[in-house]
C-alpha cells in the first residue's frame, strides 16, 4: 500500500485543528499513526485533511493538478486553462470568480472546518416529568436577523427592527411559547429558513441580488444569530427530554443554512438529548409515532404541491403514519389548509416589514405559533405569541 504524503505548504490554508492533524501526519508518516498519537479516529484526521485540500484548491493551491499560484485574499478559484508541451505546463490562465457550485462546496468545507473548533455544549439536566405521547413544534420562520426596518416606512408603531430588537423579540417570544406549551417529551425547534436577512458580506439576496437594508456588518449578524439560537435551544432543553433542531434552507440564507446546520450539529454532539436534522435536501421530516411532521421553507414549492412531494420523497414515513402535517414560511402570513392526506400550515413572521415589503403593500400579522402533536391523534394543542405580549403584564 502506497504511503500517503501531505505537502507542508498546505499549512498556509489550515485552521488551527487542521494544522495539528497535518503536522502529526507529516511527523508520524501517515494518517493512522497520526490518529493513534493524537487519540482520535483515523476518519477524523482523514476528513479534516480532505477539507483542507478543498479549501487550498479553492484558493488556487493544488500542486498535484498543476495549481501553484494562490489567488488574492477574498478571491476564490473559478477555473484554470493550462497549455502543456511535452507533458509539462508552459502557460496557465487563472480565473478567480467562483461559480455557485464551487462556492457551495467551499462553504460546506468551511462550515465543517469551523465546527471542528467549536467548544461543545455541556449536557443539560433533563426535566423530571414529560408526556411520552406528545411532541411540541416551536416555529421561527423568516426572522430576518440583521434586517433594518423603520416604523415610519411600514406605518407600524412597533415596526422598528434591528439586531437588538430581533434578539429581544425572538428569544422572548420563544420562551413564552415554551412555557405555555404542555410538558411534551419531544420539543422541536423548527427554524424554517430566512433566519438571516443576508447571506454574506454583501447585503443582498443570494439569487436575485436585491439590495437589502442591513443593521451592522455581517459578522455582527452572525454573532447575534448564534446567540439567539443557542438561547432558544436552551429554553427547549429545560422543558423537554428530547430536543430536535431544524435549520431549514431559505432563499435569503442559502449558504448560511449550511454552516448553521454544521455548527449546531457539532456544538451539541456531546448532548445526547439534542438531535440536529442534518439534511442537504430542503425538505425535512420527523416521525412521531403515527404522526408525520414535515417542513419546507416555501421558496421552491407551493403549499398545494407539498403533500404529493413528501409522499414521493418519504414513502416509508408517509405509509407508517395516519396524521400528517407540513409547515412552511416564506410568504410571511398565516394560512392553513387541509389537502388529501396532509394539512399544510404556513406560518407568520415575527419580523417587522422592511421597506421592500412596505412599498409592495404586503402585510401580515406578526406572530409565532407552537403546536403540540399526539403520537396517535395528531394536533392536540396550540398557542400563539405576538411581540406585543412581551411588554404586557398579562
Amino acid at each position: 500500500m502506497s504511503k500517503i504524503t501531505y505537502d507542508p505548504k498546505l499549512r498556509d490554508y489550515a485552521t488551527p485543528q487542521q494544522a495539528i492533524y497535518l503536522d502529526a501526519v507529516i511527523k508520524h508518516g501517515g494518517e493512522r499513526p497520526a490518529a493513534r498519537a493524537l487519540g482520535v479516529s483515523k476518519s477524523a484526521v482523514q476528513g479534516s485533511l480532505a477539507r483542507l485540500k478543498v479549501a487550498a484548491a479553492a484558493r488556487g493551491y493544488a500542486p498535484e493538478f498543476d495549481l501553484q499560484h494562490p489567488v488574492a485574499p477574498g478571491q476564490m478559484l473559478k477555473g484554470t486553462s493550462t497549455l502543456y508541451k511535452d507533458g509539462q505546463p508552459v502557460l496557465q490562465w487563472v480565473k478567480t470568480r467562483a461559480d455557485a457550485a464551487q462556492l457551495e462546496e467551499f462553504m460546506r468545507a468551511a462550515a465543517a472546518a469551523m465546527a471542528e473548533e467549536l467548544p461543545r455544549a455541556r449536557p443539560a439536566r433533563a426535566p423530571r416529568v414529560t408526556n411520552d405521547k406528545l411532541a411540541s413544534v416551536y416555529t421561527l420562520t423568516d426572522s430576518h436577523v440583521g434586517a433594518l426596518c423603520w416604523n415610519r416606512e411600514n406605518l407600524d408603531p412597533n415596526g422598528d427592527w434591528d439586531l437588538a430588537i430581533a434578539e429581544r423579540t425572538l428569544t422572548g417570544c420563544f420562551e413564552h411559547m415554551v412555557k405555555a406549551s404542555p410538558l411534551a417529551r419531544v420539543g422541536i425547534v423548527a427554524q424554517l429558513g430566512d433566519f438571516l436577512h443576508s447571506d454574506g458580506l454583501e447585503a443582498k439576496t443570494p439569487t436575485s441580488g436585491h439590495i437589502l437594508d442591513q443593521d451592522g456588518r455581517f459578522p455582527k449578524v452572525v454573532q447575534a444569530a448564534i446567540r439567539i439560537l443557542r438561547r432558544v435551544i436552551g429554553f427547549a432543553l429545560e422543558r423537554h427530554e428530547k430536543v430536535v433542531v431544524l435549520m431549514c434552507e431559505g432563499n435569503h440564507d442559502l449558504a448560511s443554512s449550511v454552516w448553521l446546520r454544521a455548527m449546531f450539529k457539532a456544538l451539541y454532539e456531546n448532548e445526547p438529548r439534542v438531535e440536529v436534522i442534518d439534511s442537504e435536501l430542503p425538505y425535512y421530516v420527523y416521525q412521531h409515532g403515527e404522526t408525520m411532521l414535515a417542513w419546507h421553507h416555501g421558496h421552491l414549492k407551493k403549499n398545494d404541491q407539498l403533500p404529493l412531494l413528501f409522499a414521493a420523497q418519504f414513502p416509508k414515513v408517509w405509509g407508517a403514519t395516519t396524521r400528517r402535517y407540513a409547515h412552511t414560511g416564506h410568504r410571511h402570513h398565516f394560512e392553513e389548509k387541509e389537502h388529501s392526506g396532509m394539512t399544510v400550515v404556513q406560518h407568520s413572521t415575527l419580523a417587522a416589514r422592511d421597506a421592500y415589503a412596505a412599498r409592495g403593500g404586503w402585510m401580515s400579522e406578526r406572530q409565532c405559533t407552537a403546536i403540540t402533536y399526539h403520537s396517535e391523534f395528531g394536533q392536540v394543542c396550540r398557542n400563539t405569541v405576538t411581540p406585543e405580549m412581551l411588554s404586557s403584564a398579562t
